[in-house]
């Protein structure tokens, strides 16, 4: 196959497997086996050009001229690599997981949830390849769209109401600001392509990079800076693997690597540290983590708790990247690898305890823990590495955060960031103790057993890659350490 080829391939499999998928409705079997073998194959095209970009190989390959100059074009470098690594690698197992919770909670309408499910993850491909400015927001607003029919899966006027609030936040922040950057961009360098030392430096004054950034920071809608949050919260009426989607695997996840990438590609981090423009970023992104864990400590229903969460943990990220360091951007870049595992993990417990309960609200989940031990003892080790202890993943990240801060000299977001962690200790830990340990009557959970073990599987899985990433991280740390050579 060849390299230049590969990031197109990827893109285009999911599209193929998703028709496939529509084709065979009425034979559920084969339709959820098309969506597991076409998961098997991205993968497989993915992982394979690792190894030519740790050598220094950036397959590349355009589309479609639009003006002289500017055009459509698939680019792969370490931190799209990076991106699509989690993406591909997460879709198989999220898919499995959707097969035993869709059946399990006897949802309707599953063949379009697989095939939009398809569409976006080829979507998110077209993100983490995307060659240039123009390339990215074009597949950023498909992303949007066809998450769309998933956050609205269930028709309800809640699941109705839902749906606008994230469409309308998404896109009116993607056109009104997003677009209006990559325009201004492009008048003032001529160009929109993503370049190692980024393409702003010398063409214009620091306080025009500091509002260029402020759109671009603003326009990500799907990083849910505060207060453009919104949307996530709203999202929760979806099912649970869409969720999952939405936190871990795709829609968050392109919202920080489009903050991460303009900053590395577009402004360039020696501008952005010698100009002080990002400062205001480091100051926003710790609010948001603060605020945002403090809300989750308010929230009874679980997946609410833990949406608020992924807002805090996703400005970690930005955090990172508006350090504008190099251990700032590892520790930005690894964590969405490392929260990527955790979050997934929590997102695909609280699915099993809804199939196997029906029970949504941590106050009615005391002694769970006791009949779905499997699943508890992964939600505890999810947590860990949400929380940043060792031995699990997420402990690497925010170690490479912190030296990013104290490098910078920013004492604020190392006071953040130790403050975070006490507050993820406050909103997870307390739904592991009460779940092994709170009294309840025998008969509340009576004939209460694990969920279907399509659901307990991959969740068992995303655990154990929690402990696996932080035991061997050196192959995602090959990635990050190679971020900023495109």
């Amino acid at each position: 196959m060849s390299p230049s080829l590969t990031p197109l391939i990827a893109v285009l499999l999911p599209l193929a497997g998703a028709p496939l998928v529509a084709l065979l409705d009425k034979r559920p079997n084969l339709r959820e086996a098309a969506t597991l073998i076409t998961g098997i194959g991205l993968l497989a095209v993915v992982i394979s050009l690792v190894p030519e970009v740790l050598a220094g190989a950036r397959p590349q390959i355009h589309l479609l001229e639009i003006l002289p100059g500017l055009n459509l074009s698939l680019h792969v470098e370490p931190l799209g690599m990076l991106f699509a690594v989690i993406a591909a690698s997460l879709w198989i197992v999220t898919s499995i997981y959707a097969i035993g919770y869709m059946r399990g909670h006897h949802e309707e309408n599953q063949t379009r949830f697989f095939f939009f499910f398809a569409v976006a993850i080829a979507a998110a491909m077209g993100v983490a390849f995307a060659g240039n400015l123009l390339t990215l927001f074009v597949f950023y607003e498909i992303l949007t769209l066809s998450t769309y029919p998933l956050v609205t899966h269930h028709r309800t006027p809640e699941a109705m109401r839902g749906g606008r609030i994230y469409m309308g936040i998404l896109l009116s922040t993607s056109i009104a600001f997003l677009l209006f950057a990559i325009i201004w961009t492009w008048s003032l360098t001529g160009t929109v392509d993503f370049k190692t030392d980024g393409i702003l430096a010398g063409k214009t004054d620091t306080t025009t990079i500091t509002i260029l950034l402020v759109l671009f920071a603003f326009g990500t809608g799907k990083a849910a800076l505060m207060p453009l949050h919104r949307w996530l919260p709203a999202a929760m009426v979806a099912p649970t693997p869409v969720s999952a989607l939405l936190h871990a695997v795709a829609v968050v996840k392109a919202g920080v690597f489009t903050i991460v990438k303009v900053t590395v590609y577009i402004f360039g981090l020696d501008l952005l540290h010698d100009t002080g423009a990002s400062s205001w970023l480091v100051y926003l992104s710790g609010t948001t983590i603060i605020v945002a864990s403090l809300v989750a400590l308010t929230k009874n229903n679980l997946k609410a708790r833990l949406a608020y969460s992924t807002i805090s943990q996703l400005s970690y990220i930005i955090l990172g990247a508006a350090l504008a360091n190099d251990l700032g951007k590892i520790g930005g870049s690894l964590h969405i690898a490392t929260h990527a595992f955790g979050k997934i993990t929590l997102f695909f417990c609280a699915g099993a305890i809804l199939v196997a309960t029906h029970k949504s609200e941590i106050s009615d989940m005391k002694g769970i823990g006791r009949q779905m031990p499997l699943t508890m003892f992964a939600f505890l080790i999810g947590s860990l590495s949400i929380i940043g202890l060792p031995p699990f993943a997420g402990a690497w990240s925010k170690w490479y955060l912190i030296l990013g801060a104290i490098e910078a000299q920013h004492y604020f977001a190392v006071a953040v960031l130790a403050l975070s962690s006490l507050l993820n200790i406050a909103y997870l830990l307390p739904i592991v103790a009460n779940a092994f340990f709170a009294s309840t009557a025998d008969e509340e959970h009576g004939g209460i057993e694990e969920a279907p073990l399509a659901c307990v599987i991959p969740l068992l899985f995303t655990a154990a890659c929690c402990l696996a990433l932080f035991l061997y991280p050196d192959p995602w740390l090959d990635l990050v350490r190679h971020i900023g050579v495109f």
